[in-house]
């Protein structure tokens, strides 16, 4: 069933042999007799055996039956191959659909990889400003504040040099008022603040601070 008679013969097959006459097929039997005939093959163990097919495969095409079954079972087995082949053709668009789906499913959209490469910066980005916004809280600060204190000591130093404090013994009760003391100050140089001092717990006696202009005018007091 598996043998192509046609072949056999050194003939065309399919559509083609089903077209070949009888006189086609027995000049084409002749001449291969002519070259497989055990006689002309005396080194050729299967020499007859080969003939022997050659000649079944003459009966079967000289057959007008055997022929005709021949040729349906070879048109059948084409239709067969190439329903095969429509089915293997179709199976492997229908992988390929199957795969192409797969990887649009799996793809990565440029705008998601976009998205996420900007989410990544700017988390990036968070961190290191929380990082800046550490070293100035850890040391930042506290240096300029370092500053500013060093600045403000220096002037209260400067203007503790302008500052006197004025003490006085109360007679009745009675003392010194701030209009007084700028009245009496004034005379070696301009006052610029007077600040009474309360003490409950002595009295008798007045307190105040008077800050002078400057400090030349507060030095010449003490020496007054």
């Amino acid at each position: 069933m598996d043998v192509d008679h046609y072949n056999v013969l050194g003939l065309p097959s399919g559509e083609e042999g089903a077209k070949l006459t009888e006189k086609e097929i027995a000049k084409a039997y002749k001449l291969k007799a002519l070259v497989l005939h055990p006689d002309k093959r005396p080194d050729d163990p299967n020499a007859h055996e080969n003939f022997q097919k050659l000649k079944l495969s003459y009966e079967v095409l000289k057959d007008e039956t055997a022929r005709k079954l021949f040729d349906d079972l070879l048109r059948a087995k084409r239709e067969q191959r190439a329903r095969r082949g429509q089915q293997d053709a179709k199976r492997r668009r229908m992988v390929s659909d199957l795969e192409e789906r797969e990887r649009a499913a799996f793809a990565v959209d440029p705008a998601e990889v976009e998205r996420m490469r900007v989410e990544k910066i700017d988390k990036e980005l968070r961190a290191q400003v929380d990082k800046i916004k550490a070293m100035f809280a850890n040391k930042g600060v506290p240096v300029v504040k370092k500053e500013t204190v060093g600045v403000k000591e220096s002037r209260i130093e400067e203007d503790e040099k302008k500052i006197l404090n004025v003490r006085w013994e109360k007679v009745d009760s009675e003392g010194y008022s701030a209009v007084r003391l700028r009245e009496l100050f004034s005379k070696f140089g301009d006052v610029k603040d007077v600040v009474i001092r309360s003490n409950k717990e002595k009295k008798k006696r007045g307190q105040a601070l008077v800050e002078m202009a400057t400090e030349e005018a507060a030095v010449s007091l003490l020496f007054h």
